[in-house]
């Protein structure tokens, strides 16, 4: 999971929608990848969370109710803008509850932020959808980096008909799912169904 925030200066957020920012999931990634670098320009910083597949099967396999995956993204979160301090932060609430979701950001933020969590953000909020560009992106290229070593497994996504066969495959052969698989993944536990 990859999750990215960028700071800008206010007078600067008519500059994300005037280079095309939109919503991450209504571009191409040829457009995703070309606006990452306008974004760079026009943002004050950027900052990136990586959290690996070991650690997200943590704790939704062990983690307490209401301390999983959306805990994780709220962390993760936390540690963008820890990273960026920004005055007002703007996030896509993943929980179901908005202001739990922002209240569980700010309980892991070690100084005081306005936090402003709402569901679609990314459709509201330029400032989110650049957010999300630069997200989608950076996983693509971690994508890329482990296609090197694995070979073509498609997009890495539930829906793709490639990622799926690939990890059919991957487990008969060798008895096992690769390291970069989230074991506690649905589309795992429906593969392992369906074997």
């Amino acid at each position: 999971m990859v999750v990215a925030g960028i700071s800008l200066e206010v007078d600067k957020l008519g500059s994300l929608k005037a280079i095309g920012v939109k919503d991450s999931k209504l571009l191409s990634p040829h457009v995703r990848t070309r606006l990452v670098y306008e974004i760079e320009e026009i943002a004050t910083e950027v900052a990136y969370v990586i959290v690996h597949p070991r650690e997200i099967d943590e704790i939704v396999m062990h983690g307490k109710k209401l301390y999983k995956l959306n805990y994780l993204e709220a962390k993760a979160m936390a540690e963008v803008i820890a990273k960026l301090r920004p005055d007002v932060a703007y996030v896509d609430a993943s929980d179901v509850l908005e202001d739990r979701f922002e209240r569980t950001i700010r309980g892991l933020v070690p100084f005081s932020v306005k936090i402003i969590s709402e569901h679609y953000a990314d459709k509201k909020y330029p400032i989110v959808s650049a957010a999300s560009i630069l997200a989608k992106v950076k996983r693509d290229e971690l994508v890329e980096e482990i296609k090197v070593k694995y070979g073509d497994f498609g997009s890495g996504y539930s829906s793709d008909p490639k990622t799926r066969r690939f990890l059919i495959e991957w487990s008969r052969m060798h008895g096992a799912y690769p390291d970069f698989v989230r074991k506690s993944w649905k589309t795992i536990k429906n593969l392992n169904d369906a074997l």
